[in-house]
């Protein structure tokens, strides 16, 4: 016959109760009324009254707990402390047994464990020079710092000197530096009565230099009046004579010779020259009339081999877009050859997927639809 446990007992409870819950939660989830207009009181009012159940159970076998926690700890203290109080007794009484039946003295090794046989033995090192050091000894090796506490006294006095000695640096250097700083502002205000007493002189100079430009500037007026009078006398003196000169004088009266230049007869005094003869006026114009008409065979050139270019490019334009004509129907047959192979293939990868979807598709039936809506979660 089973036996059934309380642990079981307490999984079919729960098993239950969360059976029930699924059952409240499906009526409330498929009915549509009360998930649309609002929520279940009377549920709501369920669910608050099993939690203060449940918060009242747990608080009462919290406090259960801790009852029976605190008499544990009770006996548990009085148990230490029994056990403490044995193994104290049984820890003296073992130390008066040996102190008083067992002692080192008495035994026969004790010679072998005597806590001052090192005492009572020799040194084994006295010294570096000791004859007992021998190789096979080991007490001394090489490399070993004999003189370390020495060394390390010397060092200390030496840091110490050191510190000493940069303490007296530092002083020194603030002396140097106010001193320094002494001599500066010394020199500072030395400088600043220099320079009050060159401000007064340059001061007492500008005001002579100023009475002394004046007086000059006066004087340059006065200088500057005659001058201008004396050169405005000049002026009319010289104009009077210019005017006489030209009345007088080969521009006015047209003389040809007085254009002739010294540079050579082919060149001219512009502003002397009068114009050209009838006879250079002729020769001007035959010129002319030369340079017009090899211009005119210039041009005539210029147009016939113009005209030889055109025709030339007109017959590569036309030897051109006759090989672009060629191109473009090859290119439109390559083209046409290209469309009916990807028509084929087309036509050859829509068959395969309709078989492929005939072939591999699901329909659904009926299992699938009836799945839903069976539970609330």
């Amino acid at each position: 016959m089973e036996v059934v446990q309380p642990k079981d007992l307490g999984q079919y409870s729960g098993l239950a109760k969360r059976r029930v819950g699924e059952l409240c939660r499906q009526k409330r989830i498929f009915n549509a009324r009360n998930r649309i207009i609002g929520g279940d009181t009377e549920a709501w009012d369920v669910q608050v009254c099993d939690q203060k159940i449940k918060e009242t159970t747990e608080k009462a076998r919290n406090e259960t707990f801790a009852a029976e926690m605190r008499q544990n700890d009770k006996i548990t203290c009085i148990l230490e402390g029994r056990e403490r109080r044995d193994r104290k007794n049984l820890c003296k009484a073992i130390n008066d047994f040996q102190q008083s039946c067992q002692k080192p003295e008495t035994r026969r090794e004790f010679d072998l464990s005597d806590p001052l046989s090192l005492k009572k033995d020799l040194l084994a090192w006295q010294s570096d020079k000791d004859v007992q050091n021998t190789v096979s000894g080991m007490q001394r090796f090489m490399g070993e710092d004999l003189n370390f506490h020495e060394r390390k006294k010397f060092q200390e006095e030496q840091n110490r000197e050191w510190f000493l000695q940069q303490q007296r640096e530092w002083k020194d250097a603030r002396a140097d530096q106010k001193r320094a700083e002494d001599f500066y502002m010394k020199t500072r205000m030395q400088f600043d009565e220099t320079a009050k007493h060159l401000q007064n002189l340059e001061r007492a100079t500008r005001k002579a230099v100023c009475a002394t430009v004046k007086e000059f500037n006066k004087s340059q007026v006065t200088e500057s009046a005659e001058r201008r009078s004396l050169e405005k006398k000049q002026e009319q003196e010289d104009n009077l004579a210019e005017i006489s000169n030209l009345l007088r004088g080969d521009l006015l009266s047209e003389n040809p010779q007085q254009a002739a230049s010294s540079f050579g007869p082919h060149r001219v005094v512009p502003d002397r020259w009068k114009g050209m003869a009838r006879a250079q006026l002729e020769q001007i114009r035959l010129v002319q009339k030369q340079q017009v008409q090899e211009k005119l065979r210039l041009q005539e050139e210029e147009c016939q081999r113009d005209m030889d270019w055109d025709r030339r490019r007109i017959q590569g334009a036309r030897a051109t877009l006759l090989c672009e004509r060629q191109q473009q129907r090859q290119q439109r047959d390559l083209r046409r050859a290209l469309d009916c192979s990807n028509l084929n293939l087309a036509k050859e990868q829509l068959l395969q997927k309709k078989h492929m979807k005939e072939a591999c598709t699901n329909h659904v039936t009926e299992d699938y639809f009836a799945q839903f809506n069976t539970k609330s979660r």
